[in-house]
Protein backbone atom coordinates (compact mmCIF):
# COMPACT_ATOMS: atom_id res chain seq x y z
CA UNK A 1 0.00 0.00 0.00
CA UNK A 2 1.97 3.24 -1.13
CA UNK A 3 0.92 6.61 0.27
CA UNK A 4 -2.38 8.49 -1.00
CA UNK A 5 -4.18 4.78 -1.86
CA UNK A 6 -7.64 4.98 -2.30
CA UNK A 7 -10.00 2.18 -1.60
CA UNK A 8 -13.69 2.96 -2.48
CA UNK A 9 -16.96 1.00 -1.86
CA UNK A 10 -20.04 0.21 -0.29
CA UNK A 11 -20.97 0.07 3.67
CA UNK A 12 -22.53 -3.95 3.20
CA UNK A 13 -23.19 -5.81 -0.49
CA UNK A 14 -25.90 -7.86 0.97
CA UNK A 15 -29.33 -6.11 0.43
CA UNK A 16 -31.86 -8.71 -0.40
CA UNK A 17 -35.01 -7.91 1.08
CA UNK A 18 -37.63 -5.13 1.02
CA UNK A 19 -37.94 -2.04 -1.18
CA UNK A 20 -34.39 -0.83 -1.19
CA UNK A 21 -33.19 -4.45 -2.43
CA UNK A 22 -30.34 -4.37 -4.88
CA UNK A 23 -31.80 -7.30 -6.99
CA UNK A 24 -32.56 -6.53 -10.13
CA UNK A 25 -30.63 -2.72 -9.58
CA UNK A 26 -27.15 -4.58 -9.09
CA UNK A 27 -27.17 -7.68 -8.92
CA UNK A 28 -28.62 -9.36 -11.90
CA UNK A 29 -32.11 -11.27 -11.65
CA UNK A 30 -32.73 -14.71 -13.07
CA UNK A 31 -29.13 -15.67 -12.72
CA UNK A 32 -27.71 -17.28 -9.13
CA UNK A 33 -24.70 -15.43 -8.43
CA UNK A 34 -22.25 -15.38 -5.08
CA UNK A 35 -22.77 -11.49 -4.08
CA UNK A 36 -19.79 -10.90 -2.43
CA UNK A 37 -17.45 -12.33 -5.39
CA UNK A 38 -19.81 -10.37 -8.23
CA UNK A 39 -19.07 -7.53 -6.19
CA UNK A 40 -15.78 -7.53 -5.51
CA UNK A 41 -15.09 -7.96 -9.69
CA UNK A 42 -16.34 -3.91 -9.44
CA UNK A 43 -14.90 -2.99 -6.08
CA UNK A 44 -11.68 -3.17 -4.07
CA UNK A 45 -12.76 -2.77 -0.88
CA UNK A 46 -16.75 -3.14 1.50
CA UNK A 47 -17.54 -2.71 4.56
CA UNK A 48 -18.78 -5.91 6.50
CA UNK A 49 -21.63 -4.38 8.68
CA UNK A 50 -23.17 -7.79 9.71
CA UNK A 51 -20.81 -7.89 12.72
CA UNK A 52 -22.22 -5.55 13.99
CA UNK A 53 -25.38 -7.18 15.21
CA UNK A 54 -22.92 -10.22 16.32
CA UNK A 55 -19.17 -11.22 16.38
CA UNK A 56 -17.60 -12.86 13.50
CA UNK A 57 -17.27 -16.48 12.70
CA UNK A 58 -13.66 -17.47 12.06
CA UNK A 59 -15.24 -20.04 9.52
CA UNK A 60 -17.56 -17.27 7.62
CA UNK A 61 -13.94 -14.80 7.91
CA UNK A 62 -12.23 -17.32 6.47
CA UNK A 63 -14.79 -17.96 3.46
CA UNK A 64 -14.74 -13.91 2.75
CA UNK A 65 -11.78 -14.08 2.34
CA UNK A 66 -11.35 -16.74 0.07
CA UNK A 67 -14.31 -15.84 -2.42
CA UNK A 68 -12.10 -12.02 -3.41
CA UNK A 69 -9.46 -11.15 -5.39
CA UNK A 70 -5.73 -10.26 -3.89
CA UNK A 71 -5.71 -6.72 -3.19
CA UNK A 72 -9.42 -6.43 -2.10
CA UNK A 73 -9.31 -5.13 1.74
CA UNK A 74 -12.04 -5.43 3.78
CA UNK A 75 -13.13 -3.40 6.77
CA UNK A 76 -15.23 -4.71 10.15
CA UNK A 77 -17.94 -2.90 11.89
CA UNK A 78 -17.59 -3.72 15.28
CA UNK A 79 -20.13 -5.11 17.16
CA UNK A 80 -23.18 -3.15 19.24
CA UNK A 81 -22.56 -4.46 22.17
CA UNK A 82 -19.03 -2.19 22.51
CA UNK A 83 -20.80 0.70 20.88
CA UNK A 84 -24.17 0.51 21.68
CA UNK A 85 -25.34 -1.18 24.52
CA UNK A 86 -28.79 0.41 25.17
CA UNK A 87 -29.32 -1.09 21.12
CA UNK A 88 -28.06 -4.21 22.18
CA UNK A 89 -30.18 -4.95 25.04
CA UNK A 90 -33.04 -4.21 23.71
CA UNK A 91 -31.78 -6.39 21.05
CA UNK A 92 -30.90 -9.68 22.94
CA UNK A 93 -32.49 -8.82 26.33
CA UNK A 94 -28.96 -9.21 27.87
CA UNK A 95 -27.08 -6.69 29.89
CA UNK A 96 -24.18 -4.99 27.80
CA UNK A 97 -21.61 -5.77 30.12
CA UNK A 98 -18.43 -5.91 28.61
CA UNK A 99 -16.08 -8.70 28.93
CA UNK A 100 -12.48 -10.07 27.74
CA UNK A 101 -13.77 -12.93 26.22
CA UNK A 102 -16.30 -10.27 24.61
CA UNK A 103 -13.11 -8.89 23.03
CA UNK A 104 -11.09 -12.26 22.65
CA UNK A 105 -14.14 -13.68 20.73
CA UNK A 106 -14.40 -10.79 17.86
CA UNK A 107 -10.95 -10.78 17.76
CA UNK A 108 -10.45 -14.49 16.74
CA UNK A 109 -13.48 -13.74 14.24
CA UNK A 110 -10.96 -11.09 12.68
CA UNK A 111 -8.03 -13.47 12.36
CA UNK A 112 -8.56 -15.28 9.17
CA UNK A 113 -8.84 -11.52 7.55
CA UNK A 114 -5.63 -10.78 9.27
CA UNK A 115 -3.93 -13.70 7.96
CA UNK A 116 -5.12 -13.53 4.39
CA UNK A 117 -3.74 -9.85 4.66
CA UNK A 118 -7.71 -8.41 4.02
CA UNK A 119 -8.65 -6.36 6.56
CA UNK A 120 -8.27 -3.04 5.97
CA UNK A 121 -9.77 -1.12 9.64
CA UNK A 122 -12.47 -1.68 11.91
CA UNK A 123 -15.19 0.77 12.31
CA UNK A 124 -16.53 1.64 16.01
CA UNK A 125 -19.64 3.81 15.17
CA UNK A 126 -20.95 5.48 17.88
CA UNK A 127 -24.96 7.22 17.90
CA UNK A 128 -25.79 10.55 18.12
CA UNK A 129 -26.17 9.87 21.67
CA UNK A 130 -23.17 8.85 22.44
CA UNK A 131 -22.09 12.61 23.60
CA UNK A 132 -18.65 13.52 25.12
CA UNK A 133 -18.39 13.10 28.94
CA UNK A 134 -15.74 11.18 30.89
CA UNK A 135 -17.29 8.01 30.76
CA UNK A 136 -17.88 8.46 27.04
CA UNK A 137 -13.78 8.65 26.80
CA UNK A 138 -13.07 6.02 28.75
CA UNK A 139 -15.12 3.83 26.50
CA UNK A 140 -12.98 4.97 23.82
CA UNK A 141 -9.75 4.75 25.73
CA UNK A 142 -10.81 1.12 26.05
CA UNK A 143 -12.01 0.45 22.03
CA UNK A 144 -8.73 2.13 21.29
CA UNK A 145 -6.42 -0.01 23.97
CA UNK A 146 -7.94 -3.67 22.83
CA UNK A 147 -8.49 -2.67 19.05
CA UNK A 148 -6.12 0.03 17.83
CA UNK A 149 -4.10 -2.74 16.08
CA UNK A 150 -6.12 -2.94 13.44
CA UNK A 151 -6.44 0.74 11.99
CA UNK A 152 -9.42 1.45 13.76
CA UNK A 153 -11.33 4.37 12.69
CA UNK A 154 -13.94 5.94 15.12
CA UNK A 155 -17.42 7.78 13.77
CA UNK A 156 -18.15 10.05 16.36
CA UNK A 157 -21.77 11.83 15.36
CA UNK A 158 -22.34 14.61 18.52
CA UNK A 159 -20.85 18.15 17.86
CA UNK A 160 -19.53 17.86 21.64
CA UNK A 161 -16.56 15.82 20.03
CA UNK A 162 -15.56 18.32 17.73
CA UNK A 163 -16.33 21.28 20.02
CA UNK A 164 -13.58 20.06 22.33
CA UNK A 165 -9.99 19.59 20.81
CA UNK A 166 -8.58 17.08 23.32
CA UNK A 167 -10.71 14.93 21.19
CA UNK A 168 -8.38 15.02 18.44
CA UNK A 169 -5.68 14.84 20.86
CA UNK A 170 -6.92 11.50 22.54
CA UNK A 171 -7.55 9.78 18.51
CA UNK A 172 -4.01 11.02 17.49
CA UNK A 173 -2.39 9.44 20.24
CA UNK A 174 -4.18 6.20 20.37
CA UNK A 175 -3.36 6.30 16.02
CA UNK A 176 -7.12 6.05 15.44
CA UNK A 177 -8.68 7.68 12.64
CA UNK A 178 -11.67 10.13 12.85
CA UNK A 179 -14.24 9.25 10.53
CA UNK A 180 -14.96 11.98 8.12
CA UNK A 181 -19.21 11.69 7.58
CA UNK A 182 -21.67 13.38 5.53
CA UNK A 183 -25.82 13.27 6.21
CA UNK A 184 -28.28 15.49 6.94
CA UNK A 185 -27.12 18.32 9.01
CA UNK A 186 -29.01 18.90 12.64
CA UNK A 187 -28.42 21.31 15.95
CA UNK A 188 -26.48 18.66 17.51
CA UNK A 189 -24.26 17.41 14.15
CA UNK A 190 -20.25 17.12 13.83
CA UNK A 191 -18.36 20.52 12.82
CA UNK A 192 -17.85 20.50 8.69
CA UNK A 193 -14.20 19.81 9.11
CA UNK A 194 -12.44 17.78 11.51
CA UNK A 195 -8.97 17.28 11.74
CA UNK A 196 -6.80 14.25 10.39
CA UNK A 197 -5.76 11.95 13.45
CA UNK A 198 -3.74 9.54 11.90
CA UNK A 199 -2.26 8.22 8.28
CA UNK A 200 -5.69 6.26 7.68
CA UNK A 201 -8.68 8.41 6.52
CA UNK A 202 -12.16 6.96 6.59
CA UNK A 203 -15.42 8.37 4.94
CA UNK A 204 -18.62 7.21 5.23
CA UNK A 205 -20.92 8.70 3.00
CA UNK A 206 -24.58 8.35 4.54
CA UNK A 207 -27.19 10.49 2.25
CA UNK A 208 -28.64 13.60 2.78
CA UNK A 209 -32.34 12.61 3.04
CA UNK A 210 -33.01 14.97 5.63
CA UNK A 211 -37.06 14.42 5.22
CA UNK A 212 -36.81 10.77 6.28
CA UNK A 213 -33.91 10.34 8.41
CA UNK A 214 -35.57 10.43 11.64
CA UNK A 215 -39.27 8.60 10.40
CA UNK A 216 -38.13 6.60 7.78
CA UNK A 217 -36.88 2.99 8.38
CA UNK A 218 -33.77 1.25 8.02
CA UNK A 219 -34.47 1.23 4.32
CA UNK A 220 -35.91 4.86 3.24
CA UNK A 221 -33.73 6.53 5.57
CA UNK A 222 -30.97 6.03 2.91
CA UNK A 223 -33.23 6.80 -0.35
CA UNK A 224 -30.72 9.51 -1.72
CA UNK A 225 -28.93 9.48 -4.85
CA UNK A 226 -25.79 12.50 -4.72
CA UNK A 227 -25.11 14.29 -7.70
CA UNK A 228 -22.30 15.39 -10.01
CA UNK A 229 -21.73 18.07 -8.22
CA UNK A 230 -21.97 16.34 -5.01
CA UNK A 231 -19.78 13.50 -5.51
CA UNK A 232 -17.70 16.42 -7.11
CA UNK A 233 -17.36 18.44 -3.68
CA UNK A 234 -16.84 14.96 -1.86
CA UNK A 235 -14.10 13.65 -3.97
CA UNK A 236 -12.61 16.97 -3.75
CA UNK A 237 -12.71 16.09 0.14
CA UNK A 238 -11.17 12.58 -0.43
CA UNK A 239 -8.35 13.55 -2.53
CA UNK A 240 -7.11 16.42 -0.11
CA UNK A 241 -7.21 14.00 2.66
CA UNK A 242 -5.56 11.19 0.82
CA UNK A 243 -2.94 12.95 0.08
CA UNK A 244 -2.16 12.89 3.46
CA UNK A 245 -2.91 9.48 4.37
CA UNK A 246 -0.97 6.07 3.86
CA UNK A 247 -4.39 4.56 3.15
CA UNK A 248 -7.98 5.57 2.30
CA UNK A 249 -11.41 4.21 2.76
CA UNK A 250 -14.32 6.08 1.05
CA UNK A 251 -17.45 4.23 1.76
CA UNK A 252 -21.26 4.64 0.37
CA UNK A 253 -23.92 4.23 3.00
CA UNK A 254 -27.12 5.41 0.92
CA UNK A 255 -27.56 1.72 0.37
CA UNK A 256 -31.81 2.50 -1.26
CA UNK A 257 -32.11 0.16 -4.64
CA UNK A 258 -28.20 0.05 -5.47
CA UNK A 259 -27.89 3.72 -5.18
CA UNK A 260 -24.49 3.59 -2.87
CA UNK A 261 -22.38 1.05 -5.91
CA UNK A 262 -24.67 4.14 -8.31
CA UNK A 263 -22.19 7.00 -6.01
CA UNK A 264 -19.44 4.66 -5.64
CA UNK A 265 -18.82 4.15 -9.60
CA UNK A 266 -19.29 8.21 -9.84
CA UNK A 267 -16.25 8.86 -7.16
CA UNK A 268 -14.64 6.26 -9.15
CA UNK A 269 -14.71 8.40 -12.12
CA UNK A 270 -14.49 11.35 -10.38
CA UNK A 271 -11.39 10.86 -8.49
CA UNK A 272 -9.96 9.38 -12.21
CA UNK A 273 -9.36 5.53 -10.88
CA UNK A 274 -9.14 2.86 -12.64
CA UNK A 275 -11.67 0.22 -12.75
CA UNK A 276 -11.20 -3.98 -12.74
CA UNK A 277 -14.68 -3.54 -14.64
CA UNK A 278 -17.80 -1.26 -14.70
CA UNK A 279 -20.94 -2.64 -13.54
CA UNK A 280 -24.16 -2.37 -15.74
CA UNK A 281 -27.22 -1.37 -13.51
CA UNK A 282 -30.30 -3.14 -14.44
CA UNK A 283 -32.48 -0.30 -14.31
CA UNK A 284 -32.46 3.39 -14.72
CA UNK A 285 -32.81 5.44 -11.89
CA UNK A 286 -36.27 7.13 -11.35
CA UNK A 287 -37.09 10.67 -10.59
CA UNK A 288 -39.49 9.74 -8.14
CA UNK A 289 -37.75 7.77 -6.17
Amino acid sequence: MTQGTIYIGTSGWSYPKGEGTWNGYFYPVGEKVDELTYYSRFFNTVEINSTFYRPPEPRMAQSWARRVPDGFLFTVKLWQKFTHPKMFEKATGDIAAISHDDISLFRQGLEPLVRAGKLGALLAQFPPSFTNDGHSKQILQALITHFGEYHLAVELRHKSWSDDPATAKLLQEGKAAWVQIDEPKFSFSLAKDIPQTSDLSYFRFHGRNKEMWWKGDAETRYCYLYSGDEIKELAEKAKATSEKSKLSFVFFNNHWRAYAPRNAVDMMKALQLPFPEVPTFQKPVRAEE
